[in-house]
């Protein structure tokens, strides 16, 4: 199995940062179309049209402001992603973890890359 782990700083509130990743509007701005909603056992997904991507989601934990995990099921990933939000003085610390993959292959390098890549544009919509 390979796991992603990643930490990213913001120098925004926690709950900004929060909003950000549980506001359908403010996901579609910086990860995917989608119709999240953080409520455990809801079914959603994320969708990329340029690219014909579909992602199934269901809730799994919503702990406001400190932890989001979600299953993150896809093409030849199933997976699930949580997200440790902390805040340290008026610097707010992210942590992804994206675990379940099978091995480091062309899916997991997508998902680390594309993680990356998509929190330069949060800290944009931040």
């Amino acid at each position: 199995m390979a796991d992603i782990s990643l930490d990213f700083q913001f120098k925004s509130p926690i709950h900004k940062v929060w909003e950000a990743l549980t506001n359908s509007d403010t996901l579609a701005q910086w990860v995917m179309e989608n119709n999240f909603k953080p409520i455990v056992g809801y079914k959603c997904q994320f969708r990329n049209n340029d690219i014909d991507l579909i992602v199934n989601s269901e809730v799994l934990v919503v702990d406001e402001p400190h932890t989001l995990s979600y299953t993150w099921v896809g093409g030849p990933i199933d997976t699930v992603v949580t997200w440790t939000l902390k805040q340290v003085g008026d610097t707010t610390h992210l942590h992804l973890d994206h675990t379940g993959f099978n091995q480091e292959d062309y899916a997991f390098k997508g998902a680390k890359h594309g993680w990356a890549d998509k929190i330069e544009v949060l800290k944009k919509v931040l």
